[in-house]
C-alpha cells in the first residue's frame, strides 16, 4: 500500500528552486535512503514532506489514513540542556502528543503501546533513566522510539546517525531495516553510501543535473550509482549479494 507518493516536486527559498522536479513514492515496508552532495536539497526536501515549507509546483500525496501531523519525526539533533530533567519514558510518551485532538494526559492504551515500542527498539530497561544520562546512541533509540509513537506506518529520519561511532550506527540501521520488515515506511536522509546500500530497499539520489528513483539494485547499475560508487560492483562475482531489492556485502 502506498504511504507518500511525490509528484515533480519543487521546493527552495526565496525564489530559488534546490529540490527540482523530483517523484518517488513510499509503499509500507519500504526503507527509502536519500542521498546526494552537500547543497542538493536533502534536508529540504525533509521539511517539504513535514509540511514546513510550502512547494512551489508539484503534489505530495499521502494515505488516506496517514495525516501529514502524524507523521514521526526524528531530526539530526535533537537540542536539549543538559539537566534535562525528562525520563526515557517521558520522551518516548511525548510523541503521542501530535496524535492528541482533546483532552490532557495519556490513556491506558497509549501507555501500553509506548512500553510496546520501547521493547521493539530495545531500551525498555532504560525507560526510567534520565534521558540526558544516556549515551548518543542510546538517545537515538529513545527518539526513534518516540517517532514511532507519534505513528507506526511512516517515519522520516535526518541523517540520525551523523554524531555516532561506527559500531552504534550500524546497530541503528539494523534497527531501521528491522522495522520496515515490520511494515514500517522508513525514509532516511543519509550521507553513509555504505550503509545505504546494504540495507535500503530504495534509493532517492539527488543531483544537480538528475535525480534518481529505484531499488538499491538499479541504482548500484546506473550511471547516477556509479558515481557514488567507487568499485565496479558486477552481480555474478560474489562481492555483494541482493537482498529483498537491497543489497548487502558479502
Amino acid at each position: 500500500m502506498s504511504l507518500l507518493a511525490v509528484s515533480d516536486l519543487c521546493l527552495g527559498y526565496e525564489g530559488k528552486a534546490v529540490v527540482r522536479d523530483i517523484s518517488f513514492t513510499v509503499n509500507e515496508g519500504d526503507y527509502l535512503c536519500i542521498i546526494g552532495e552537500n547543497g542538493s536539497g536533502k534536508t529540504t526536501l525533509i521539511k517539504g514532506l513535514l509540511g514546513l515549507m510550502s512547494k512551489y509546483s508539484g503534489e505530495i500525496l499521502f494515505s488516506d489514513d496517514l495525516e501529514q501531523s502524524h507523521i514521526g519525526y526524528l531530526s539530526q539533533h535533537f537540542k536539549h540542556k543538559k539537566d534535562f530533567p525528562a525520563s526515557v519514558r517521558e520522551v518516548v510518551m511525548s510523541g503521542f502528543l501530535s496524535r492528541r485532538r482533546f483532552g490532557f494526559g495519556y490513556s491506558k492504551a497509549q501507555y501500553v503501546e509506548a512500553h510496546s515500542v520501547m521493547e521493539q527498539v530495545g531500551i525498555i530497561e532504560l525507560e526510567k533513566k534520565i534521558f540526558s544520562d544516556l549515551s548518543g546512541g542510546q538517545q537515538q533509540r529513545v527518539l526513534l522510539a518516540r517517532a514511532l509513537c507519534a505513528t507506526r506506518r511512516l517515519i522520516l529520519l535526518d541523517e540520525p546517525t551523523s554524531a555516532l561511532d561506527p559500531i552504534v550506527t550500524a546497530d541503528f540501521y539494523s534497527l531501521l531495516r528491522k522495522l520496515s520488515q515490520d511494515g514500517v515506511g522508513v525514509v532516511m536522509v543519509s550521507h553513509d553510501i555504505n550503509s545505504a546500500l546494504r540495507h535500503a530497499t530504495h534509493i532517492l539520489c539527488l543531483d544537480d543535473n538528475s535525480s534518481f528513483f529505484g531499488t538499491t539494485h538499479e541504482f548500484v547499475h546506473s550511471d547516477q550509482g556509479r558515481k557514488f560508487i567507487l568499485s565496479d560492483c558486477p552481480c555474478d562475482d560474489c562481492t555483494i549479494i541482493h537482498n529483498r531489492g537491497g543489497i548487502e556485502n558479502a
